[in-house]
């Protein structure tokens, strides 16, 4: 039994730690939301007062925050008090440059420190089914995997400090373009009289076929479980989708990559989040593009 301090209980970190203890480890949770703290403790990860004072009597210590400097944050408080030799892993999606900034300053303590940012949502989360797209060093990829395995379906290593925020950057660049792609399709198919059915059996099984059609349909009916039938409850909030879109787009700058696509995007869910859809799932997107509000 691996004595685990989670941080960061919210939508995804919540149901990860339940895995955690599901998996037989003995967890301990800090996050500043009540209800988060309720909902973990009900899983039965037990409560600390503090950050710190769960990390320091921590092996392992896993992060899930809302973006960098949150992370930088909560690092340069706990830092001090954890374990030399201490595993960290950090599944929060942030900037490519603070995601090496928190490497290097576990680096400083003597840890072993991975990025390990997800793919899966809400729903993947609580079935332990998510991806995780991991940087760091061969030793603490090693030394992650059977944890990581006991939250996801797939680890990826992707390569060193920061590669796998530049995976889940580049992987939610993609995403967020197919969605719109995707949303346009059938609205247009809408106003020339198909179905969401009929051309749901074409796409996903032709050449415009993609996640965002066979997984996440955006309109009610072809994919039961795919928020467009549960009144666009995410899932992955378009709040979120543009946070990501945003990150490619710093990247894309400090790196001299073109991604006129991944810019677009950014640009139409910024206009989405601005009229009131910022706390719907991402493929609500459709909503906007069918010219009908949130």
């Amino acid at each position: 039994m691996t004595a685990i301090a989670f941080i960061g209980l919210g939508n995804m970190g919540g149901p990860m730690a339940a895995n955690l203890v599901k998996a037989g480890h003995k967890v301990s949770g800090f996050d500043l939301a009540p209800a988060s703290l309720e909902a973990a403790a009900k899983a039965g990860v037990g409560i600390g007062a503090s950050a710190a004072e769960i990390a320091a009597a921590a092996d392992v210590i896993v992060t899930m925050l809302p973006a960098g400097k949150h992370v930088i944050a909560v690092l340069t408080d706990i830092l001090p008090r954890v374990k030399k030799g201490a595993l960290v892993i950090d599944s929060s999606t942030i900037d490519f440059d603070n995601a090496r900034k928190a490497h290097a300053m576990a680096a400083e303590r003597g840890c072993l420190f991975v990025d390990a940012p997800v793919s899966g949502g809400t729903g993947g989360a609580g079935a332990g089914t998510l991806t995780f797209m991991c940087g760091g060093d061969a030793e603490a990829f090693a030394a992650a995997g059977p944890y990581l395995e006991n939250m996801g379906k797939r680890v990826v290593h992707c390569g060193g400090a920061g590669a796998g925020q530049a995976a889940k950057i580049c992987n939610n660049m993609i995403l967020g373009a197919t969605m719109i792609a995707t949303a346009e399709a059938f609205a247009l198919g809408e106003k020339l009289g198909l179905t969401a059915q009929s051309l749901f059996d074409v796409v996903s099984t032709s050449s415009g076929q993609s996640w965002s059609t066979t997984s996440y349909c955006p309109v009610a009916g072809p994919v039961p479980a795919a928020p467009s039938n549960h009144g666009y409850k995410p899932g992955f909030a378009s709040a979120l989708m543009l946070k990501d879109l945003r990150l490619s787009q710093e990247a894309a700058a400090g790196a001299g990559a073109a991604t006129p696509m991944g810019a677009l995007a950014t640009q139409i869910y910024a206009m989405h989040n601005a009229a009131g859809g910022a706390g719907a799932d991402f493929s609500g997107i459709i909503r906007m593009l069918r010219g009908k509000g949130e």
